[in-house]
């Protein structure tokens, strides 16, 4: 069974950015345990066994298929011996760059920690204090160094960090700069300054201050002329225990929220935070298996643009499209001015109270003014004569544009929207026969389930092409160049309906190799050629989004220009010739025909 069905190693969903030179991982590491890491399923998912490389504690997943001109070796697991860390492997690990790295809380700690321990043995100053500088200079160690070593001073007083410590007076009491009650020494504290409080109003202090957010991680003393700085270890000390939770939850956040290449992953409930390395595609996946635009943390929208991308969510969630709908559908009040729908009846209208104006629908003016003479209930003379000469052409010009403009942009946000919908079904379709359909299918053919890879990756496939083809309509809303949007809709056809036959095979024809109700079980014949129809589909498929992918990516600056096409036209209409459609030369330097749209 096994000879019969061998194991097909399918490449991951269309690259995220083109083949460059040397490859490039087109997902993220993670430091983990190799065997952690490796034997979920779902870890390898887009990514064949050829293109993992195992690095040191790292796991590199490269999203370069082509070979690297060596044959393949037969040996087994059993044949490889550890290896250490040598100085080729050290240059394997340059070479397979990462475009961004996912840090867990325990990282983050760990980077803090190394930190802050760093600038505690160079500046030779206690780990309070080192957590207090670090916090001020947004954890850079670099401007923090030159500032310190320039001028210590200078930095000592503008960040609240005495210099000296504090000693208690010798009196047996002191009083409370808060509560003003006397208290023993051992019942006070102080900020590293000479303002001491109780313990009680210290407590009160630093909660109030935590439960109003990260301005804790400033804390200075409660005198307002004082600026010493309250140190992490006498918030330890005084503070609740809930109160100590926080503010190292806030201390861990600070180190994310102060960088400018690292951000939080947007998923709900993710404690993750990925660092960008730079590459000019911000496409990035997280460990709970969400992926986002780390310039912009929406959700990966490749093809498009950041800027396109707020455009349109602002637009879809903004008052504009409302307000078009009442240019479109309403008319003013002559007398108050509110808007009024007509949807049914006579000409005749009665604005509602306490107006209760009645006008002419049509012409906007006094219905006393109107009877049989004007054209009844159902007509208006008036309007139509001032319409002949022009009076209202003006406003209804506007409503005919308003009502044009809400028509394309339904057109497109349906089409959005119901490919969003798509893309959310076919994803709960992945993860279903990952957890079920999958061994069911694997115990009725009697075939290991990692030779049946090539479905659930025909599934990441369409989860991708449908993320592509939604942003794909928020493109064409902005595209206003008629050439290029003529041909962008042939482009975008070409992969809907690649896209539309491999779904259909994926979530219909793969019935017929699994177990139904009338406990007919498929034949090994039925499973070979379903799955050579569904790889065939899911490669035909990628290699149509790659196109369209690239081609907006790049302006669709392989069509030419409206200008360019005119001028042309112009041209070779004043020697006679034919004009021809819009054509866009393709890589193999055939032209390609752009399909109009209807």
């Amino acid at each position: 069974m096994e000879d019969l069905l061998p194991s097909l190693s399918l490449s991951p969903p269309f690259p995220t950015t083109p083949p460059p030179q040397s490859p490039t991982p087109d997902r993220p590491y993670s430091r983990r345990s190799p065997p952690a890491a490796m034997d979920s399923d779902d870890e390898l998912l887009g990514a064949s066994d050829s293109e993992i490389v195992a690095v040191g504690d790292y796991y590199y997943i490269s999203s370069d298929t082509e070979s690297s001109g060596e044959e393949e070796s037969d040996c087994g697991p059993d044949d490889y011996e550890p290896y250490e860390v040598t100085d080729e492997i050290a240059s394997m690990r340059e070479k397979y760059k990462q475009r961004y790295v996912i840090l867990t809380e325990k990282d983050i700690h760990e980077r803090q920690e190394e930190g802050i321990k760093r600038v505690s043995s160079v500046f030779s100053i206690p780990r309070e204090s080192a957590c207090i500088l670090l916090r001020q200079y947004k954890w850079n160690i670099s401007k923090l160094s030159d500032e310190w070593f320039a001028d210590e001073e200078r930095v000592r007083k503008s960040v609240g960090l005495p210099a000296n410590e504090v000693l208690l007076p010798d009196s047996q009491t002191l009083t409370c700069g808060i509560c003003f009650e006397g208290y023993s020494t051992n019942a006070l504290s102080s900020a590293s300054c000479v303002h001491f409080y109780c313990h009680e109003c210290w407590e009160g202090y630093i909660s109030a201050s935590i439960n109003d957010g990260p301005g804790c991680l400033a804390l200075r003393c409660p005198e307002p002329s004082c600026s010493a700085m309250v140190l992490e270890e006498t918030i330890n000390r005084l503070a609740k225990d809930e109160d100590k939770v926080k503010y190292k939850q806030l201390l861990l956040r600070s180190y994310i929220e102060d960088s400018k290449k690292i951000k939080w992953c947007p998923a709900p409930d993710c404690t993750c935070a990925v660092e960008f390395l730079g590459d000019g595609n911000y496409d990035v996946s997280c460990m709970c298996r969400f992926s986002f635009c780390w310039n912009c943390t929406e959700e990966t929208h490749r093809p498009v643009s950041c800027e396109t991308v707020s455009k349109w969510i602002l637009k879809n969630s903004a008052e504009s499209e409302n307000v078009n709908w009442i240019i479109a559908n309403s008319k003013p009040c002559p007398k108050c001015k509110k808007p009024i729908e007509k949807n049914h009846g006579c000409m005749h209208m009665t604005c509602r109270p306490p107006c209760n104006y009645q006008f002419c629908w049509l012409c906007l003016g006094p219905w006393s003014e109107h009877g049989s003479t004007t054209g009844g209930n159902n007509a208006c003379n008036r309007y139509e004569s001032a319409k002949e000469q022009g009076l209202f052409d003006e406003a209804e010009a506007k409503r005919e544009q308003a009502k044009n403009s809400i028509m394309r942009y339904t057109h497109y946000y349906e089409r959005w929207v119901s490919n969003q919908k798509s893309r959310q079904k076919a994803q709960a379709d992945l993860q279903k026969f990952d957890t079920k359909n999958l061994a069911e299918l694997s115990d009725v053919l009697g075939t290991p389930e990692s030779q049946l890879k090539f479905i659930p990756e025909a599934w990441s496939q369409i989860v991708e092409c449908r993320r592509v083809l939604q942003w794909t309509y928020a493109y064409g809303y902005y595209l206003e160049d008629k050439v290029k949007s003529e041909f962008f809709v042939y482009l975008q056809g070409e992969a809907e309906s690649g896209l539309e036959r491999l779904h259909k095979c994926a979530e219909k024809d793969i019935h017929a190799v699994l177990p139904n109700a009338n406990n007919l079980s498929p034949t090994l014949k039925d499973f070979i050629e379903f799955r050579v129809k569904l790889v065939d589909l899911t490669r035909v498929t990628r290699t149509f989004f790659e196109n369209l992918v690239r081609a907006l990516e790049e302006g669709l600056e392989d069509v030419r220009g409206t200008d360019q096409s005119t001028s042309k036209k112009r041209s070779k209409n004043n020697t006679g010739a034919s004009c021809k459609k819009p054509s866009a030369r393709s890589k193999s330097g055939r032209n390609k025909v752009a399909r109009t749209s209807r």
